[in-house]
């Protein structure tokens, strides 16, 4: 049977599956070895553990729940409301201040807690009631939450970037080291545009009044309980980044920093370290049986020829690089709107990885680019995971089309972000270039 066809019954059949409800693990797994049995007999059956193995035996697997349990705890030691509480009182004075300062709270959130899951979560609970009852536009105050929430699948410590250097056998010290200036330039861009909007039309998001702004004895108040935690993840990233440890240890320091620190302030419960605990298991489980079953659909597909397929296809088509990169970006922002980053890493970086080192682009500024394009597969209509996770706790008179409305300038924002770091490509390597030339 020729490539042709069985590229096309391999994603027909898994996308059928998909689309009858069937999680994506499950879809791809099940093609995966439905069609080793018909391709190949029912013998290479015997194939499928060795490269589940390979995965479960990798090293770098263990810093994910390692991250997991350090941001839970970080988060149920009432640090996120800390941050909150200071980031709010230095900013809300301004036009668009309350906007302004949950961008910047994710922000730094991102750089301890990096599951987008919990920042919109929390953020909806805290944030979006105290933008509402200034009288903010709903549809601002839920993108402001929607776009700075998605920071923390970027931002180191990001778990993607993780996953994306275990499939595409990429540094994920460099991968951390240009993940930061593009993950700060989409809070820049978003807090530019909540300030230019709200400055004029002010009714969109009005500074608190002149009675109730803090003093700055009050500002410098809300710093203190703050830095213990940020020196615990500047010790944490700064290790990966210089190459003093591996992701794997310094998340088993930074967890072992938070239950410490957490211990100390006494503002973690026992009920709090297994919920911690579980949402590690729960994430973990939920990565690795997605790249279980896609690591059997991929294994099989390019083994049957289909990365010289799709190689042969892309550069013989006749595009310039640039375009042919351009074309890797669409198909992402395409799936992004149906499937989970997990499933459209395993699933399409073997494909890509080689086509752009052929191509002579630098592997990490792709595997960041792709880690930028992902932002938007989580506002993403209809499938977008942050708008449901807003949805869960928003208040009543917030509907589901206010979520989607509020999300759309920021899905547009985040393109203009992508463009940028396509055009320049500094804006990714500038970091790693200076820690690693």
């Amino acid at each position: 049977m020729s490539i042709e066809w069985i590229t096309l019954i391999m994603f027909g059949a898994m996308i059928l599956l998909m689309l009858l409800g069937m999680p994506v693990a499950f879809s791809t797994g099940a093609v995966g070895v439905i069609c080793l049995v018909i391709f190949q007999g029912p013998e290479a059956i015997n194939l499928m553990p060795q490269r589940v193995f390979g995965i479960m035996t990798n090293y770098l697997l263990g810093a994910i729940p390692l991250f997991i349990v350090m941001a839970t705890i970080l988060a149920n030691a009432g640090l996120i409301g800390e941050i909150y509480e200071m980031v709010h009182k230095w900013l809300a004075a301004l036009k668009g201040g309350v906007a302004t300062a949950t961008v910047v709270a994710c922000t730094l959130l991102a750089m301890m807690c990096g599951i987008v899951g919990a920042s919109e979560v929390t953020m909806g609970l805290i944030a979006l009631p105290e933008m509402l009852k200034r009288g903010y536009d709903k549809h601002m105050a839920c993108g402001a939450v929607l776009a700075g929430g998605t920071l923390g699948i970027l931002i180191p410590p990001s778990i993607m970037l993780i996953v994306y250097g275990m499939i595409d056998n990429s540094s994920i010290g460099q991968l951390y080291a240009g993940a930061f200036l593009p993950g700060f330039l989409l809070a820049g861009i978003y807090i530019a545009y909540i300030s230019i909007r709200c400055y004029i039309n002010p009714s969109m998001g009005p500074p608190i009044p002149v009675a109730e702004r803090p003093t700055m004895a009050e500002k410098v108040k809300t710093l203190w309980p703050v830095i213990p935690s940020a020196i615990l993840i500047f010790l944490v990233l700064g290790s990966i980044v210089l190459g003093i440890a591996s992701p794997t240890e310094a998340a088993g320091v930074g967890a072992l920093g938070a239950l410490i620190m957490a211990g100390v302030r006494r503002t973690l419960s026992w009920k709090g370290l297994l919920e911690a605990c579980a949402q590690a298991m729960r994430t973990s489980a939920m990565v690795l049986w997605i790249m279980f079953g896609a690591n059997i659909f991929v294994g099989l597909y390019i083994m049957m020829g289909g990365g010289d397929f799709v190689r042969d296809l892309l550069l013989g088509s006749g595009f310039e690089s640039f375009t042919i990169i351009l074309l890797m970006m669409g198909i992402l922002v395409f799936l992004g709107a149906f499937m989970d980053w997990v499933g459209i890493f395993m699933l399409t970086i073997p494909l890509f990885g080689p086509i752009v080192r052929q191509l002579g682009y630098d592997p990490i500024w792709f595997g960041v680019l792709v880690a930028v394009n992902m932002q938007l597969s989580f506002l993403s209509p209809p499938f977008g995971y942050s708008l449901f996770f807003l949805k869960g706790v928003a208040p009543a008179e917030v509907t589901t089309r206010d979520i989607w409305w509020g999300a759309m300038p920021f899905l547009g924002l985040m393109l203009v972000g992508l463009f940028l770091c396509l055009i320049f490509p500094d804006i990714i390597l500038l970091v790693p270039k200076y820690f690693y030339r």
